[in-house]
């Protein structure tokens, strides 16, 4: 252990945490924007500098150590003022279209800015020097114009997605984040998870499926399990107006925290989808009581005839769950009688979660009496 004194505060810590790391286990807030836990710490964006007792410069604290003796100010004037600069130097670059801008209630940099008070420069703004939405992937939208240059998506693309889709380009007043080295994501192999879309802290990155929707403050968040597969990723459904909208990384998810594939974190549109079946559908002869043999004269009787004459016995119709799987119990039963259980076979479904799925197995091993059964995820 060594000591360290933090805002004049006597604290033991570890040796080798950063600053931050011990500011944040004491309840003392530094501010930051390229940081996040889940990445790299970098130190590109000079918001969460401290000042170090005897040191030249003023120190990015997510990438230094703390040392024995070390005394840190994490709020002096000095400190105050050189981040309200750079928020200003930051606004220079950015457009002024906060009072329209998509993820308002939810930038960091908006945050941040509010917080020092920190305003477009007098002397004027670069405005707007790239296309807006100029990447062709069907669900990220891409506005540079917003970016700071904090390197988060390209981190997160590579550590947590390892497809190194994002890079940086040019040097100086021209840098620039840019995909497969100025291609597009698509072609710099993006699998389209949405991962650098999560860890954005501005508007660069956000999707196109919900653009314009709603803001932050106009959703409601319903935490919930995904779908797709049995993996058992959490997220948070966005609901307005009770209509699913669009889905957004749940951090404390204890599966998967912000990470998603494209299918849970795009594959949402199905909720409410006009095809989508919502119950159960039998046979007309089955819910009429009807047997096969009762009907072949029936369909003999028809052929050659109009399928518009009469509802055929053989079409789908709805029916209430409690009827369908009174149904299913019956056929069941009477191919069990008539051929062994053997004969019967159980798919069960990805979609389902692992419980489901184990009592699908159960239902096939101790109850029909089979070991005929499989599942659809063929990786």
């Amino acid at each position: 252990m060594i000591n360290i004194k933090l805002d004049g505060k006597d604290i033991q810590t570890e040796a080798g945490k950063t600053i931050l790391q011990v500011a944040k286990e004491s309840g003392v807030h530094i501010p930051t924007l390229c940081y996040h836990k889940d990445l790299s710490p970098t130190g590109n964006c000079r918001m969460c500098i401290v000042e170090v007792k005897g040191g030249r410069f003023l120190q990015a604290a997510c990438v230094t150590p703390v040392a024995e003796g070390m005394e840190i100010e994490t709020s002096s004037e000095k400190v105050t003022r050189d981040r309200k600069l750079t928020l200003e130097l930051m606004l220079a670059n950015h457009p002024m279209d906060c009072l329209t801008c998509d993820v308002t209630g939810e930038c960091e940099l908006q945050d941040l800015a509010y917080e020092y008070r920190a305003k477009f420069p007098e002397w004027g703004t670069k405005g707007k020097r790239y296309q807006i939405d100029s990447d062709p992937n069907p669900f990220v939208r891409v506005d540079m114009n917003k970016c700071i240059l904090c390197r988060r998506c390209e981190l997160a693309c590579a550590e947590i997605q390892v497809r190194d889709v994002w890079g940086v380009a040019k040097r100086g007043f021209s840098e620039q984040i840019v995909a497969g080295a100025g291609t597009n994501m698509l072609e710099a192999r993006c699998e389209s998870c949405g991962q650098c879309v999560a860890y954005c802290p501005t508007g660069a990155l956000s999707n196109k499926l919900n653009y314009g929707m709603a803001l932050a403050h106009q959703v409601r968040k319903v935490t919930t399990t995904c779908s797709y597969c049995g993996v058992g990723c959490q997220f948070d459904l966005l609901v307005k107006n009770n209509k699913v909208i669009g889905v957004s990384s749940n951090p404390n998810s204890p599966v998967n925290g912000m990470a998603l594939c494209v299918k849970g974190r795009y594959g949402y549109d199905y909720i409410h989808h006009p095809d989508r079946v919502t119950k159960p559908r039998v046979r007309r002869y089955l819910l009429e009581g009807k047997k096969k043999e009762e009907i072949r004269e029936q369909i003999e009787e028809k052929r050659g005839k109009p399928a518009s004459d009469t509802p055929s016995a053989w079409d789908w119709v709805e029916a209430e769950w409690d009827v369908a799987l009174e149904i299913v119990a019956e056929k069941f039963r009477m191919i069990k009688e008539a051929h062994g259980a053997d004969s019967i076979g159980l798919l069960t479904s990805a979609k389902c979660l692992n419980e489901e799925n184990y009592l699908m197995n159960k239902l096939a091993r101790q109850v029909i009496g089979t070991n005929n059964i499989d599942h659809c995820a063929r990786l």
